[in-house]
């Protein structure tokens, strides 16, 4: 009854959203696609309440002014944004729609609703810079058009268009139209949007990636498709869906033009709040366990401080572990031994144990419940609750079927994946990575071992101990050093400079694993005796890249035009210096690219940071084209 009082409550409120009557004369109120958060509110009725005035701040905004992009934080994060061709009413109309959606979604703590002519979304986290994330949507139509290939031809000629212009226009909006050369009786009108929250190159990085979606799934049978991103949408038809008079003319931002340029928001204040108030409790914790009095409350850490997690009973962690036992140990995490568990109501979880409270270890601890409990992604692992007493903290996480990454490359499971598998695992992998980027946290330890993989050999990051939340494109120093050796960037590992382009390289550092099977560190690879990356660079300048390739793999698996595409992208990844790299929206685009196009090339070799003592190492300090140094060398920094 409760449940259905408060969505009852819901409706009641949506009502009051639309400030002006709507108009429906082209709303363009096709849903196209949704989806769910699949984190549930807490206190559903609070949360329904707090939606709902995001929902009118969104709806007062839309409709008070000729604006059709809005976003609010009062009190939950939304956006809502219009095609930019809707008449103000339509506007309101689409977007009113999208509302009157939003129970369908029940109490999820966040929602996706994309419309032909509006979106709206929100969550219970800071997402306005964020691009992309696990799911696309490429909706394709089913009609084919009078001349398909003439229009093919000319659809794409607009849709490139659109992705060097939009991004370079104020508001990042654009719509086209494009006659077929030549009098073959082909016209397409198409559509390029992005979010105004984002800087042009994310937005041109967002359109490359919904195009190429586009591109594989809708062109060249259909006559019309449509793609959508977090943070873009773009949709091409042979039938026009715009007024005449709102055709943008491309041709001044074609050739350099305006730039557009957005200032990024910073998003370094992920969960601020929350943030502080978990930390305040673990500090209560911390000075309670020398209190037994205290301590015998049971409930270490507030239930509201990790957002849809649980508060395990620490004799049923134990217990579902069989007493952390040796055969139950996955492995050893950031700052304790991980065991599997099978809980009583059958569900199995990894418990990550923390025996040792010294001060490091308190200070890892933190760091990874502040951080992973404000970020949600499928390619994140997932926290599902805690536990502790006196002497032991647990932290419960998603169990993981195929361990980590490094075991199915060159341990105990190599040989496993397969080629489309292994590019699938770089896919996610880079998904995740550009998700934490999105939200200004810099991981600092990406490496095969901390890339999970489920049943489906989907891959997680996890291991967030070291992760730092950093002002976005700002570097940070940092005097002590931490990460590992073989993945680390050298600007890093010497002179301690922390910036999202250090974990860009150790990205590309694991897709260089995954192509090869071969471990980063592993110096002795006969007959030729190089580092991993080395080795790449060698084989790559002698157009010798198949030389790469795992020789667990069936050569049938794979093409040498994708196996040098993703070796492009790796060693783009690990030039020096770190400008050289590209971002990872980037690297998004470069991943998605069907014919290369957008694959930056690589041209500076990275300096190779060692513990290797082995004299037939050169350590120079020569151009970094071809330096390898000892972190020996650097003790006394």
């Amino acid at each position: 009854m409760a449940g259905s009082g408060s969505l009852w409550w819901l409706a009641v409120v949506i009502l009051m959203v639309s400030v002006s009557k709507p108009a429906f004369s082209n709303p363009q109120t096709t849903l196209l696609a949704s989806g769910c958060s699949s984190e549930n509110a807490s206190n559903p009725s609070d949360f329904l309440r707090k939606l709902n005035a995001s929902f009118a701040d969104l709806g007062h905004q839309l409709s008070g002014s000729n604006k059709s992009f809005a976003t609010t934080a009062n009190p939950v994060y939304a956006m809502a944004q219009c095609r930019n061709y809707l008449s103000k009413p339509d506007c309101v109309a689409c977007i009113d729609a999208a509302v009157l959606e939003s129970p369908s979604c029940l109490i999820a703590l966040g929602a996706t609703f994309i419309y032909d002519g509006c979106f709206i979304r929100y969550e219970s986290y800071y997402f306005y810079d964020q691009i992309t994330d696990s799911i696309n949507w490429p909706l394709c139509g089913e009609r084919t058009a009078r001349k398909q290939d003439v229009f093919n031809t000319t659809a794409k000629q607009l849709l490139n268009e659109l992705l060097l212009a939009t991004p370079r226009i104020k508001g990042y909006f654009a719509t086209a139209k494009r006659v077929s050369a030549g009098g073959g009786g082909a016209t397409a009108y198409a559509v390029a949007q992005c979010v105004e929250t984002i800087t042009n190159s994310d937005c041109k990085a967002c359109l490359t990636i919904a195009y190429n979606h586009m591109l594989r799934n809708c062109l060249p049978v259909s006559a019309d498709g449509r793609a959508a991103e977090v943070g873009c949408f773009l949709r091409y038809s042979d039938t026009q869906f715009f007024p005449d008079n709102q055709t943008t003319n491309l041709q001044p931002f074609l050739h350099g033009g305006s730039s557009g340029k957005k200032k990024a928001i910073i998003g370094g204040v992920v969960g601020g709040v929350g943030i502080i108030l978990v930390l305040a409790a673990i500090f209560l914790w911390y000075r309670q366990s020398k209190n037994p009095k205290a301590s015998r409350k049971g409930n270490i850490l507030g239930a509201t401080q990790f957002r849809g997690s649980e508060n395990y009973k620490y004799k049923d962690l134990k217990a579902a572990t069989k007493d952390f036992s040796e055969e139950n140990k996955l492995g050893e995490g950031g700052f304790g031994d991980v065991y599997k568990g099978k809980l009583q109501n059958g569900n199995v979880v990894a418990v990550k144990k923390l025996t040792m409270i010294s001060s490091r270890a308190m200070a890892d601890f933190e760091t990874e419940v502040r951080l992973i409990t404000n970020i949600h992604h499928p390619n994140l692992i997932r926290l599902l609750g805690y536990s502790g007493n006196q002497e032991e903290l647990l932290l419960v996480y998603e169990y993981m079927a195929n361990a980590s990454l490094d075991r199915c490359l060159y341990r105990q499971n190599r040989g496993r994946l397969n080629w489309k598998q292994r590019v699938d695992i770089i896919f996610g992998t880079a998904r995740g990575l550009s998700y934490l980027h999105e939200v200004c946290i810099i991981h600092r330890d990406i490496k095969s071992s901390n890339i999970l993989l489920d049943d489906d050999f989907h891959p997680k990051i996890a291991e967030f101990g070291l992760a730092r939340l950093s002002p976005k494109n700002k570097s940070h120093l940092t005097t002590k050093f931490a990460g590992t050796l073989g993945y680390t960037t050298p600007e890093y590992a010497i002179h301690g400079h922390l910036l999202e382009k250090v974990d860009i390289y150790s990205f590309g550092v694991v897709i260089l694993e995954i192509i090869s099977g071969r471990r980063s560190s592993e110096m002795r690879v006969e007959p030729v005796t190089e580092y991993l990356l080395v080795l790449a660079w060698k084989l790559y300048e002698n157009e010798e890249h198949l030389e790469l390739v795992d020789t667990s793999l069936d050569s049938n698996e794979y093409k040498a035009e994708e196996v040098k595409r993703m070796l492009e992208i790796a060693l783009v990844c690990t030039q020096s210096p770190s400008n050289l790299r590209p971002s990872m929206s980037e690297v998004m685009g470069m991943l998605s690219s069907i014919d290369g196009s957008i694959i930056q090339r690589p041209q500076n070799r990275p300096t190779i940071i060692t513990n290797n003592f082995d004299k037939r190492v050169p350590a120079v300090t020569a151009t970094p084209s071809n330096a390898t140094i000892s972190l020996s060398e650097f003790s006394g920094r």
